[in-house]
């Protein structure tokens, strides 16, 4: 019923920075209500000083997305970012047994929920880990039904987010329905922003939230990349500006 283009090519490292990648993935089905809806996927590779990668919101693992990533460096550290989004971290887990795996708070409560088997090493918070704290910046935004990590990579100048921000382009969605409901939930580009029921995650976490998008705000990130939609390759800290507005009234 729904269908929506991806960002091709797929499965292939882009290079946005010094040491700093996004791989464009295939369309998931998110369920809503009785619909399933699609939405393109994006992975975000940082190698650090040592050689080792930082994986953010691993996508889907192919053997050519493998061998593509292991021509990188080594895979170190895995990141499900927010309380929805880890279903591509057990497969990497199993080709990269060395690795250790970061959670969100809420990954494991949600994941037991639904009948799904995954395990981490460690569960994020407001100060960075060890493993990244020299290179990469971090912030935690805690809501009801979501928490979401936001990472900062100074070395590019990018910021890194999952859904807090969600920006489709109209001209990729096929069903006029679901064009329709993209824009009623306030995520149509270049207007794009956190979906509305999204927001409301956030309605008795509003100081921490508005602390939290200060912060962002204050390292003025060039770039701002999303997990679904057009990302943000230049003028992130007005954009950043733009889409948080309405969690600063």
């Amino acid at each position: 019923m729904f269908s929506i283009d991806t960002y091709d090519p797929l499965n292939v490292p882009k290079a946005i920075g010094d040491d700093i990648w996004i791989i464009d993935g295939p369309v998931i089905g998110f369920q809503y209500l009785d619909m399933k809806l699609p939405f393109p996927t994006r992975m975000t590779i940082i190698r650090l000083a040592s050689g080792k990668l930082f994986i953010h919101s691993p996508i889907r693992l192919t053997p050519e997305l493998k061998a593509s990533v292991d021509k990188l460096g080594e895979v170190a550290c895995l990141i499900a970012p927010n309380t929805i989004y880890y279903a591509g971290v057990p497969e990497w887990q199993a080709a990269y047994p060395t690795a250790q795996s970061f959670c969100a708070p809420g990954v494991i409560k949600r994941a037991k929920s639904i009948g799904t088997a995954v395990s981490f090493d460690a569960e994020l918070a407001d100060s960075a880990e060890p493993e990244w704290a020299d290179e990469i910046k971090q912030v935690m935004v805690r809501g009801g039904y979501l928490s979401e990590a936001v990472f900062y990579h100074p070395k590019s100048n990018t910021l890194i987010l999952t859904d807090l921000i969600e920006n489709f382009e109209a001209h990729k969605i096929k069903s006029p329905i679901w064009r329709w409901l993209i824009r009623m939930f306030g995520s149509m580009d270049p207007d794009g922003c956190a979906p509305r029921d999204m927001r409301m995650t956030f309605a008795g976490h509003k100081e921490s939230l508005r602390k939290a998008v200060n912060q962002m705000i204050a390292w003025a990130p060039e770039r701002v990349i999303i997990a679904h939609g057009r990302w943000y390759d230049y003028n992130g800290t007005a954009e950043l500006k733009r889409a948080f507005r309405w969690a600063m009234r």
